[in-house]
Formats: C-alpha cells, structure tokens, sequence
C-alpha cells in the first residue's frame, strides 16, 4: 500500500489541528460541571446527567461516523472542515448564561442538553477524520510515535488555555460566555490550518475492484464491523483500559475547581492558577520524556510505568492531608496536578498510535484485498474513551449530591464559591480527588497489563502482514498473543 511521506510542516499543521478538539474539550470537562451547577444553578448530581447523556449520545455516534468516514469517496479532510465552524459555535452557545432564568431544573437539563448533544456531533464529524487519517499516511511505528507526540506537545499547552482561560470568570467582567468566544476563535482558526496542512498528502480512497460502498447511517454494517474488531484478542484488553482510564482521570479532572477551594482550602483566583500551570509545564516536560522511553522499549511498557506512578501518587495526599502547607504554601497545589499530568500526558501521547496498531491487526486478520477500516477502529476505542469520561463525571455529581453539596447559595454568580465548612461533603471532595480515580486507574492497569501488543509483536505482525499483502504465503506462528 503507497504511503505519501509528510513532510515536517505538514507534521505540525497536522499536529495543530489537535488544538480544535483539546481546547473545546478540556473546557468542556473541567468545568462544565461547575458552570451548571454553580452559575445555572442546576444540582450536581443531574448536571452530571446532562453531562452524561451529551457524550453518551456522542459516543453512540462515533462508530457511525467512522463507519461513513471509511467509504470510497468520502474525503475525510472536506468531513474536518465542514463540522469545524458548527462544532464552535454550538460550543460558546453552551456555556450562554440564559439558563439560570429558565424555570425548574428539568428545563435547564433539556436545553443544555440539547445544546451539548449537538456540539458533540459535530465534535465527532471533526475527530474521528483528524485522528483515523494518520493511519492511512504512515504504517512506520516509532514515525506515528512521533507524530502523535508532536500533536501531544501542542495538547500540552492547549490543555492549558482550556483551562486557564476559564479561571480568568470573575475577573476584570469576563464570564463564561467571552472565554468560550475566544477558544472558539482559535479552535476555528487551528482546525482550518489543519485542514490545510493536509492537501497534497492525503488522498480520499477509492473502492477497490468488486468493493460494496455502503449507503445511509450503515449501522448494520458498523455493528457488523464492532463485532470482527471486538473477537480481536488486544481489543477487549485496549477498551477495558481505555475506559477506567479516562473514568478516573475525567472524575479527578472535573473536581479540580472544588479539590482547590474545599479540599485544599486554597484561593479560587490564586489556586486554580497554580494548579493549571503545574498541569501544563507537566505535560509539556512529560511528552519528550515518554516519547524517548517508547523508542527504546514501547508503548505498552512506558504506559505501564507512568501511570503506576500517578495511581499510586494519588494515595499520598489523602494520608497526609489535602490541606497539607509547607510555609503557608499548601503542597497539594503542585502534586494534585503533577500526578494527573503525569498519567494525562503519557496516555493522550500513546492513545491513538496504539489505536492504529489494531488497524493492521484487523487487515491482517479480517481484510480482504487489501481492505482497512481506520476510522471506524478509531471511533471504536473513542466511543469507550466517551462512555469512560462520561461515567466519570456522572460518578462525580452523584457523589458530590451523596455528600449532601448543595450549591444553592453559589447559583447565579460568576464561580464564587461561598465557605462550605461541612466535613462531610469535603471529605467526599477529597475521595473524589484522591482514593477514588487511584482505584479506578489500578483497574486499568490490569488490563493495560493483559494487552499483548508490544514492539516485537507489532514487527512480527507486519512482516506477515507484508507478505499477505504481496500474496505470498504467511503465517500466525509467533502471533498467538495477538490472533486466535
């Protein structure tokens, strides 16, 4: 199969096309929560439902879109630049303040809902194109490494923004609504810079000799596909991690804006900036360093290691106290975010290389003629990382509901948060920043540690993988961890 080799400036307008989706959506999971709850004046446990129906609903989609993106003749580039504008303007439409003077919590729950559900959809239309094409550009292990590193250092500083720039509610008349404008205007500006970077090297497939081109949503086809993907031996161990990953990092993530005021007893203003500035120079030094690791052992082996450390860490601050101060200066502001850093980066830096492995594991094993299914294996494990995310938040509202929070007295002001001195509720708080996520990301471990795909396995695959292709007779021997 022809690969078109890209070129540096090609790599990184590729790579910055990761600042459409990242600034979007670390806003969106950092705090959304908040924004209903506290300025919406929604309860936490059923803004938590509005979360989790808006990416529920989108995770649904991602296969079907993938299913689409995969056609003959359809040209995943004109897909990109189609949902880009919709996708960001729905966005700042979402965090519009009107919702505070609708009647009754079930009305705010249906508008904001109906809003996410729409900017999620196009959200979708964007990534799965964005991420399935570098499969289809490169097969070179270490050279996807590398580019998805590239796109994860980007995503360092864009995790920043998403989350720095909403901390500025409150000061000097900014409110939700302006911050939103402006991650739109530059998510838009990313995403048609991508775009862009990807004429002259990616090609829109054609049907191959006595292909059938699907028609409509293809959902028969895309259960179909879900099901020869799913009896892949890798896949059910990749999808279990993916998922208690991202519930126990999205859970701790969405909690930051309390952990800071409740659990640590920092200043709003002051810590949440501390806070997000250690996230980002952590993610932004964690990206080189993995990436070497990978390069001498894999992906597998350097996921399993940086995020041991960052479950494991997670314990620390709850037996020696969130609110722990070394010279007045409480500690917490820097470790909390250091060790959800730390697990952060290393898994958004190898998430979709080790998607794209499954691609030609799956053509080994399932395709005929040469057929692959790139986007559709990229909404695969995407649609598990929403569910992840989802569940996460949701878990978190409900908690926080089952702590007996009641944000009745902050609803309708600019994320000022009132004293709150109930042990109960911090306590909770902190279990959701700490103990909790540390459980949930053990569980991912152990199925991170049952994955079989490792280097060596990948290079055997692809020599047999290579003679397939040529027609040359091949072989599974070597390959029982990965095929039946």
């Amino acid at each position: 199969m022809e690969k078109t080799a890209l070129t540096g400036r090609k790599k990184l307008g590729y790579a910055f096309g990761i600042a459409s989706e990242s600034l979007l959506y670390n806003m969106y999971y950092t705090y959304f929560l908040t924004f209903l709850v506290q300025i919406v004046g929604i309860r936490p446990q059923y803004a938590g439902v509005v979360i989790f129906i808006s990416i529920a609903w989108d995770a649904i989609t991602d296969p079907i879109l993938g299913n689409i993106s995969d056609r003959p003749g359809v040209n995943k580039q004109k897909l990109m630049l189609k949902s880009v504008l919709p996708m960001c303007v729905l966005f700042v439409l979402a965090w519009a303040p009107f919702g505070k003077g609708l009647p009754g919590d079930f009305t705010k729950i249906l508008v904001y809902t109906l809003i996410s559900i729409g900017l999620w959809l196009f959200y979708t239309i964007y990534t799965i194109p964005y991420y399935s094409v570098i499969a289809e550009l490169t097969e070179d292990y270490d050279e996807r490494t590398k580019i998805r590193s590239i796109s994860s250092f980007i995503n360092a500083f864009c995790i920043g923004l998403g989350n720095i720039l909403p901390a500025l509610v409150g000061v000097g008349g900014m409110s939700y609504i302006h911050i939103a404008l402006i991650i739109a205007v530059l998510s838009l500006a990313s995403g048609v810079v991508c775009c862009l970077s990807l004429r002259g090297v990616y090609k829109t497939r054609q049907p191959l000799a006595g292909e059938r081109v699907s028609r409509g949503l293809g959902i028969r086809d895309t259960l179909r596909s879900f099901a020869e993907i799913a009896r892949l031996k890798p896949v059910k161990y990749f999808l279990f991690f993916v998922f208690f990953f991202l519930a126990g990092n999205s859970m701790l993530q969405s909690n930051l804006s309390y952990m800071v005021v409740y659990s640590i007893g920092g200043n709003y203003n002051d810590g949440i900036a501390i806070v997000i500035g250690v996230l980002v120079v952590t993610l932004a030094a964690t990206v080189p360093i993995v990436t070497k690791i990978s390069e001498k052992t894999d992906r597998r082996t350097t996921c399993l290691i940086f995020i041991t450390i960052a479950a494991v860490g997670l314990v620390v601050p709850r037996l020696v106290g969130m609110d722990t101060a070394v010279g007045g200066f409480k500690v917490m502001l820097v470790v909390m975010p250091f060790l959800l850093g730390l697990g952060l980066s290393t898994f958004w830096t190898f998430f979709y290389s080790m998607s794209y492995d499954i691609v030609e594991l799956d053509e080994f094993v399932n395709g005929k003629n040469g057929e692959r299914r790139e986007s559709i294996i990229t909404s695969f494990p995407q649609l598990v990382q929403k569910f992840g995310s989802a569940t996460g938040i949701l878990a978190q509202g409900l908690i926080l509901g089952a702590y007996g929070y009641d944000s009745g007295a902050d609803a309708g002001k600019d994320v000022i948060f009132s004293a709150y001195t109930d042990e109960s509720v911090i306590n909770g708080m902190s279990n959701v920043s700490t103990v909790i996520p540390a459980a949930i990301l053990g569980v991912a471990l152990v199925f991170l540690l049952l994955y079989p795909f490792t280097r060596k396995n990948y290079d055997r695959l692809m020599e047999q993988l290579r003679l397939k292709r040529e027609g040359k007779p091949y072989s599974t021997e070597g390959l029982e961890r990965l095929v039946k």
